[in-house]
């Protein structure tokens, strides 16, 4: 099965702290990865090593082959990233931004179907400021999937959304994986991991400790429920 992300050794300090620990995994093509920890526990930094947002202080991150730190604009041709911070102009509509990011691409998608499919199309006229948080997290997909991407990048995507937009949004994620994206996400919520994740890795203080399948995760601890074992893993369990 091919690799489309190789991390080897991948060590980020900041303030001579190990934000991310040596770690090391790869993620197959048409696969869900999801990254598991506390806040803080070093998710936002991965993906920014593996983005070439950061310089990592040794170790190697590759997407589709490439560094990205080393040929940035080759690879953001082909991913889409929705970071947790996503800051836009005050006035600007659904419909410009969509449009905006659509020219950037030499084969984007429509941007009319995104809207569509994430219920998002009743809203294109109106001004991204006032959309609900839950519709902001939507429309952050959205702009992530217009370049038309091989691997799609999410970071703490659910936070904040009630519990029906939570599921809308694991609906269209799945429904993406099933076309053949590939998915790489960060989350705290274990129900998450479990509807969406091929294959885990737990981080705690930027260290991985434990790694595979949702189910070889809970298999290697005592425990029966991906919550309870990811309680265990972190020290916490539960009393």
């Amino acid at each position: 099965m091919k690799h489309c992300i190789e991390v080897k050794d991948l060590t980020k300090q900041y303030n001579k702290v190990n934000v991310v620990d040596h770690v090391s995994f790869q993620v197959n093509e048409k696969e869900v990865f999801g990254l598991l920890g506390h806040n803080g526990a070093g998710k936002s930094t991965m993906i920014d090593c593996m983005l070439g947002l950061c310089k990592p202080e040794s170790g190697t991150a590759m997407v589709l082959g490439v560094k990205a730190s080393e040929k940035r604009k080759n690879l953001f041709e082909q991913v889409g990233v929705q970071l947790q911070q996503s800051h836009y102009q005050d006035v600007i509509k659904v419909k410009e931004i969509c449009e905006e990011i659509s020219i950037l691409y030499k084969h984007p998608v429509d941007y009319h179907v995104l809207l569509k499919q994430f219920h998002l199309d009743t809203f294109s006229n109106h001004k991204v400021k006032d959309l609900s948080g839950g519709e902001r997290q939507k429309l952050s997909v959205v702009l992530a999937l217009i370049p038309n991407p091989k691997v799609i990048f999410l970071d703490e995507l659910t936070t904040g959304l009630d519990v029906a937009a939570r599921h809308e949004v694991w609906n269209n994620l799945n429904a993406l994986k099933a076309e053949g994206l590939t998915i790489f996400l960060t989350t705290h919520y274990m129900e998450e991991a479990e509807k969406l994740c091929d294959r885990i890795l737990i981080l705690k203080r930027g260290k991985a400790v434990a790694k595979g399948s949702v189910q070889a995760v809970i298999a290697s601890s005592p425990y029966q429920s991906l919550e309870e074992a990811y309680l265990w893993y972190m020290g916490e369990e539960i009393v």
